[in-house]
């Protein structure tokens, strides 16, 4: 089985499906991860040092190496859907799940965030504004289901996202739900 998370920068991809890998006892993994084992640097490094489509070009080959034996939960990062390549891997090869948020629950969660290089700029509520805009119609084509995220605990997240597994057949029906967090 392979599930995959997609949408903006704090929607809760790498959290959720930490949690989510851990319910369905299937392995995690987080592409911004696993690009800054491949570079041997953060991102934000690489994005200063080398620029957006050099990185996007690094995504574009992490995506399709991990297609390429597609099983577990994958976290995204937020600009992976930009490219037409990526959209088809995610769509063909997972389950995709677009966790979608309005960019004011964004900006409550990310305001004090420095890791993440498209949000810093003057006027970061602004930016996730634009983001939501350009990026919003492409997770929606790539994914199979959309999970609103609001306020929802993580744990609430997970039931959500295992019950549309199951209406859609991946998990079978009944997994044992989440035991709530103390």
């Amino acid at each position: 089985m392979a599930v995959a998370l997609v949408g903006l920068p704090g929607a809760g991809k790498s959290a959720v499906g930490r949690r989510l890998g851990v319910r369905l006892d299937l392995p995690f993994v987080d592409t911004d991860h696993v690009i800054e084992q491949r570079i041997g640097c953060s991102i934000r490094d690489y994005f200063d040092r080398e620029g957006e489509t050099a990185f996007r070009d690094l995504e574009e080959s992490v995506i399709a190496d991990l297609a390429a034996n597609a099983h577990g939960v994958l976290a995204t990062g937020g600009g992976a859907v930009l490219r037409a390549a990526n959209r088809k891997q995610l769509r063909d090869h997972f389950h995709v799940i677009y966790l979608r948020s309005s960019p004011e629950d964004l900006f409550r969660r990310l305001r004090h965030d420095v890791k993440r290089p498209l949000l810093q700029v003057a006027d970061p509520l602004g930016r996730l504004r634009e983001l939501h805009d350009a990026r919003d119609l492409l997770y929606r084509e790539t994914a199979h289901d959309v999970v609103d995220t609001g306020r929802p605990s993580i744990a609430m997240l997970v039931n959500i996202i295992v019950m549309q597994l199951e209406l859609a057949g991946i998990v079978a029906p009944g997994s044992r739900p989440e035991e709530p967090t103390p």
